[in-house]
């Protein structure tokens, strides 16, 4: 918007969110977090809301997420289990009946490391979760996100460079469970959705974008780790209060010393939510949609083989693979998501 301050060329991997924001307000706006009432999520939608913004927020703990947000203003708080399909339809029916129009979407809802477990359809929960579940959103919002003009931003992780998706065998119904390689999947599935769905929206002014938010440790997303509900607090409060500060200098140390030029850099949430926050309002990426963001830039292709610790890898931003993908969400979601082409490329 007009007088808006977003520019980039001091945005690194140190930024934050209030520094992303700073300047912009969008009022009578309109936004879904999913995932926006803990972590980086949370950290979102207190910046969305500083900027005069209205967020809605899904919520599968829905008393949990009504306790944190009572004392922010502007957010509506809505029952939405990722793995239940009727109970994304149901949030979806709710806001449709009092929004006419979306501007912002962002997925921040996620899960990590999970045990084998299914939703009702047989589908793998972080597949389910992380992929299908906003698959399904996407698409029964899709009309009030037309109607905004919307950015649709996706969370995704590193662990796209560990593996891609298995068309084959999706659902872990044939090879061995890996947690691992099933997270990695479905953050794989959630560039790749972003890069399908800008593809197709773009023609009414939506676009799609897939972040990295950072290493993060110490949130809820790190549940189904060996850490107690207890533990993972006080290390995100000791992580919050100086403790990135400390370790971040410990591994600059390191590479230094065994000459390297990459480093684990840990971010607080709110650090990994200025990469989210770039890619929803920065104007700079008016005309670059379907592509992947880290440490609030575009990230780079690069090779399969690469060992960077950044960049995308083909597999993940493969125009052949995400239509595939979206095929394959249509598939388990059992519903086609058909937006009408004029002239997609």
């Amino acid at each position: 918007m007009k007088g808006e301050r977003n520019m980039t060329q001091h945005f690194d991997q140190r930024t934050t969110a209030a520094q992303v924001m700073q300047g912009i307000q969008r009022p009578q706006q309109v936004a879904v977090v999913t995932g926006g009432y803990s972590g980086v999520g949370l950290q979102v939608t207190k910046a969305l809301i500083k900027a005069d913004m209205q967020v809605i927020v899904p919520a599968r703990r829905p008393a949990v997420a009504q306790q944190i947000m009572q004392q922010l203003p502007q957010v509506i708080v809505l029952p939405c289990d990722l793995m239940v399909a009727r109970s994304i339809n149901d949030f979806a029916d709710q806001v449709l009946q009092r929004f006419r129009r979306i501007d912002l979407f962002i997925g921040c809802a996620g899960i990590m490391f999970a045990p084998l477990r299914r939703d009702a359809a047989g589908n793998e929960s972080q597949f389910s979760v992380n992929y299908l579940g906003h698959f399904r959103l996407l698409k029964r919002l899709y009309p009030a996100l037309r109607a905004g003009h919307a950015r649709v931003v996706l969370a995704t992780s590193r662990a796209q460079s560990w593996n891609g998706v298995d068309f084959e065998d999706p659902n872990f119904q044939r090879r061995p469970y890996d947690p691992k390689v099933a997270y990695a999947q479905s953050k794989t599935a959630d560039i790749l959705l972003a890069v399908e769905l800008d593809r197709l929206a773009q023609k009414d002014g939506v676009r799609a974008f897939a972040v990295h938010p950072g290493l993060i440790p110490g949130t809820n997303l790190g549940r189904f780790m060996q850490h107690s509900a207890r533990l993972r607090k006080l290390s995100a409060w000791l992580l919050n209060h100086g403790g990135t500060t400390v370790i971040n200098g410990r591994h600059r140390f390191q590479a230094w010393r065994h000459n390297r030029s990459e480093y684990d850099y840990f971010k607080t949430p709110a650090q990994g939510a200025a990469s989210i926050l770039w890619a929803a309002t920065s104007p700079t990426l008016a005309q670059h949609g379907g592509v992947f963001i880290e440490d609030c830039h575009v990230g780079q292709v690069v090779t399969a083989e690469s060992t960077s610790k950044y960049g995308v890898r083909p597999w993940a931003v493969d125009q052949d693979l995400a239509r595939q993908l979206w095929q394959l969400g249509e598939q388990l979601n059992q519903f086609q998501f058909k937006i009408p082409s004029s002239q997609t490329h």
